[in-house]
């Protein structure tokens, strides 16, 4: 069976077909766009027989009622936070209120490193930093902004500093130039929280995803992985779970 998978995201939508048992992460075929060329999706799902989407939502109802107008015939599942999902058990206070794109990332580490405790860090618009451990429990995490609206709020909200953004290489520690100590300074905070949260977790697998995670990743002074599509990634595991139906 064909399966559409899709993380509707705060800047774009990421989106993947793929077997319904094919190892995790190998696309038939995957793209994203930005909220503004949303249209150009029902033209590049509708040709592949998908008889079941599975769509991951943090971006709103009025996303949500465009994607829904996009999406192939068939089944579709509008992914949500629950008490137990594919394996991991949802730790947060009120579990619906953990973003979906959360748990579902959380679905995903533990897939990919079972038995394992994990840190995994999603670095987008925002970044976080969530711990799952090798029971599968979801302990919580941390959200704070990503790499790129650190850098931007610095420039909007003081005086004389530039905007900067993080370019092909991670500029030196002690940078000899106001743009170079922004993207420093910002790289070191993202950096800081996930080997805080890996030490605090005593984590043996730290994984990375996310459009900024490359320049994340350079900072990181500890082993760790990087995965396309994790969001992505965690709802095809939850699709392939034998209790899938009864979450």
């Amino acid at each position: 069976m064909k399966l559409l998978l899709v993380d509707a995201g705060n800047t774009r939508v990421k989106w993947a077909i793929a077997d319904h048992d094919a190892a995790l992460g190998h696309w038939l075929l995957h793209g994203a766009v930005a909220h503004a060329d949303l249209d150009v999706l029902a033209d590049a799902w509708r040709p592949h027989g998908v008889k079941r989407s599975i769509v991951a939502n943090v971006a709103g109802a009025e996303l949500r009622a465009r994607l829904a107008a996009l999406l192939p015939p068939g089944e579709v599942e509008w992914f949500a936070s629950t008490a137990r999902r594919a394996g991991v058990a949802n730790g947060y206070r009120n579990p619906a209120q953990l973003g979906a794109d959360r748990f579902a990332a959380a679905i995903g580490a533990h897939a990919l490193a079972p038995g394992q405790a994990v840190v995994v860090a999603m670095c987008g618009t925002a970044t976080t930093v969530d711990a799952v451990g090798s029971d599968g429990a979801f302990i919580g995490g941390m959200i704070l902004p990503g790499l790129a609206l650190m850098a931007s709020s610095l420039a909007r909200n003081t005086a004389q500093l530039p905007q900067a953004a993080p370019g092909a290489a991670a500029p030196p520690l002690f940078a000899d130039n106001t743009n170079d100590a922004i993207v420093s300074g910002c790289l070191s905070a993202q950096a800081g929280a996930i080997e805080r949260a890996m030490a605090a977790h005593r984590a043996g697998e730290c994984i990375l995803s996310g459009g900024a995670s490359p320049w994340v990743a350079s900072a990181l002074n500890i082993p760790h992985r990087l995965v396309d599509n994790m969001v992505l990634v965690g709802l095809h595991a939850a699709a392939q779970d034998a209790n899938d139906m009864e979450a």
